[in-house]
């Protein structure tokens, strides 16, 4: 009896487990395929997992078409970045280095301490003089006062004349010591204040050329300083485009340390000399930098206009997502769904932006909503105008 017992439970352990084991590998096996296709989906590989679920409303975006018009015509040269004013801070007086309070890279303003000389020799040697000019002004009030005395003698004719020659002499010899002991404290003070060495304009500190406890002589360097509010491109323009160069002219820059960011520029200057040996003509770009992000000596790519117009296809600069070699717009197709087009970016035209890619005027490309898309998405797509860009364009 005991044995048929047994053998029913093993009975039922045994048809348990072949039930179960075949509905969790079922289980695994969903588990699986769903994560496998979230992660294909969330990298654009598979229009039809984008879709998301059977049943999913289309996401709400808003678009606008791309236009084609006629801009100026452009050119791309490489430029490097300049301080629009560089400046190698020099001591007024010679002396003793015993503070420098900035380093390389501090930002200072104008006005603020950048190095201090030791002043005690000179504090001496002007209480000196400050106690010699206290003296004079004594003397000299003793001499106005002598004078006064012998003007009213020589009226009565009890005083010769030339002692009274004698009395005015005196006096203009010690007004003449009061001026220059006057003069010579003055001297001091000013040295004094220039033992204190003060940034001329705010700046950055771009290298250090003393150290404490050196002796400077007067006009020794003490720190190189660069402003950086407002720095300059320079680019060595080729002669066959030198005629088509503009100050004021409107120029897009891209820099290596922030590939894909434009920022706008003006041509400051065109210089009209070349340079012998490459028979390039030196061009200016001055841009903003209140940040003072842009540094000294970057890499940049300048477009410039060149004279004369051509057509070029623009889109809204919100169309664009992305930055660099990963730039992209998502155009609607007419199926309601979006597709990614890589595209490269010119100039900028107020907000319009010249794209160069697999798209072509009168195509709609999302300008609201286009950064949680994905490809192969359905959407349902309202209009959206942007005023037309005037400055820049060609006629």
């Amino acid at each position: 009896m005991q044995g048929a017992r047994l053998r029913r439970r093993t009975d039922r352990r045994v048809r348990s487990k072949g039930i179960a084991a075949p509905a969790l590998s079922l289980l695994g096996a969903a588990l699986a395929l769903s994560f496998a296709g979230a992660v294909i989906g969330h990298l654009g590989l598979s229009p039809i997992l984008a879709q998301g679920p059977p049943g999913m409303p289309p996401g709400p975006v808003k678009y606008t078409e791309a236009r084609e018009q006629k801009v100026q015509r452009e050119v791309t040269l490489s430029g490097t970045v300049e301080s629009r004013l560089t400046s190698t801070v020099a001591s007024e007086v010679a002396g003793l280095v015993v503070e420098l309070p900035v380093r390389e890279g501090d930002q200072v303003r104008s006005g603020q301490t950048i190095a201090k000389l030791r002043t005690s020799t000179l504090d001496l040697r002007r209480q000196s003089v400050a106690g010699e000019l206290k003296e004079a002004k004594a003397r000299l009030d003793q001499a106005d006062r002598q004078l006064e005395r012998a003007r009213e003698l020589r009226a009565t004719g009890v005083m010769s004349q030339s002692q009274f020659d004698e009395a005015e002499s005196e006096r203009t010899a010690t007004e003449g010591r009061v001026e220059n002991l006057t003069a010579t404290l003055a001297a001091f003070d000013l040295d004094l204040a220039h033992m204190t060495i003060r940034a001329p304009f705010t700046g950055a500190v771009v290298a250090r050329r003393t150290e404490v406890g050196q002796w400077i002589e007067v006009g020794g360097p003490v720190f190189d300083l660069a402003a950086l509010g407002e720095i300059e491109v320079r680019v060595d323009v080729p002669e066959r485009w030198f005629d088509g160069m503009r100050k004021g002219a409107r120029a897009s820059v891209v820099f290596e340390a922030f590939p894909g960011t434009p920022f706008e520029g003006t041509v400051a200057a065109v210089v009209p000399k070349a340079e012998a040996h490459a028979r390039t003509f030196p061009v200016k770009v001055k841009i903003p930098n209140p940040d003072g992000r842009i540094g000294v000596g970057m890499l940049a790519h300048v477009t410039l206009p060149s004279g004369g117009s051509e057509p070029a296809l623009i889109v809204p600069k919100d169309a664009v997502v992305g930055a660099g070699k990963g730039q992209h717009v998502y155009r609607i197709n007419g199926d309601s769904k979006v597709e990614k087009v890589e595209v490269t970016t010119g100039s900028g035209h107020g907000d319009w932006i010249v794209v160069r890619g697999d798209i072509k005027p009168g195509q709609k490309v999302v300008t609201r909503g286009n950064e949680r898309l994905m490809p192969g998405m359905a959407v349902v797509g309202e209009p959206l105008e942007y005023a037309m860009p005037t400055a820049g364009l060609g006629s």
